[in-house]
C-alpha cells in the first residue's frame, strides 16, 4: 500500500479523490476481503473529516453483520429495513440522513452520531453489504460525499 496523501485541510474533494485512489490500490495490492475491508474504513475514516464511524455491514443469513469499521464499538447486527444500514440494504439505494433522530426507527449506536449516509454494495444484483458513515454534525454527508463514496463502492464492488 502506498503512503497516505493529503491536499489539505480545505480541499475536501482533493481528499476525497486521494481516497478512491486509496480503495483502488488496496482492492489491487491484496485480495484478503476482511484485510481489504479493514484498511478501506481506516481510509475513509481519515479521509472524511467530521466522521465519527466508518464501517461496514455484511449480508449473513438475511441480516447484516457488523464488519470491518473504524470509530467505537457498534451493534453487532442489524435486520434488513431497519434502520439507516437496514432499509439502505432493503431498497438496495444510498441513504443520506442529515438528522439520524428525524429517521424513523434509526438505531443510535453511538449517541454523539447526529448524520448518517449508508452504501449499499451489490454483487450479482444481491446485497453484499453496507459502507455506513456516521458524523457528530447534522447534514455532514451531502452530493460530494456521496459522489466519491459511491465511486469507492463500485470499486470494492468489482473486487468481491
Amino acid at each position: 500500500m502506498e503512503e497516505i496523501r493529503v491536499a489539505s485541510d480545505t480541499n475536501r474533494e482533493e481528499n476525497y479523490k486521494f481516497m478512491v485512489w486509496g480503495v483502488r490500490d488496496q482492492l489491487e495490492t491484496e485480495t484478503d476481503l476482511i484485510a481489504n475491508l479493514s484498511n478501506i474504513s481506516a481510509l475513509i475514516k481519515f479521509y472524511m473529516d467530521d466522521c465519527n464511524w466508518a464501517g461496514f455491514y455484511i449480508m449473513r443469513d438475511g441480516e447484516l453483520v457488523l464488519g470491518p469499521f473504524q470509530g467505537l464499538p457498534a451493534c453487532y447486527r442489524i435486520k434488513v429495513g431497519s434502520g439507516v444500514c437496514g432499509t439502505a440494504a432493503q431498497e438496495k439505494t444510498v441513504l443520506r440522513v442529515e438528522d439520524v433522530h428525524d429517521f424513523p426507527g434509526h438505531i443510535a449506536c453511538d449517541s454523539a452520531s447526529n448524520s448518517e449516509i449508508v452504501l449499499p454494495i451489490i454483487k450479482n444484483g444481491e446485497v453484499f453489504g453496507v459502507l455506513d458513515l456516521d458524523s457528530p454534525n447534522k447534514g455532514r454527508f451531502g452530493e460530494l460525499e456521496e459522489k466519491y463514496l459511491r465511486e469507492a463502492v463500485e470499486i470494492i464492488e468489482k473486487h468481491i
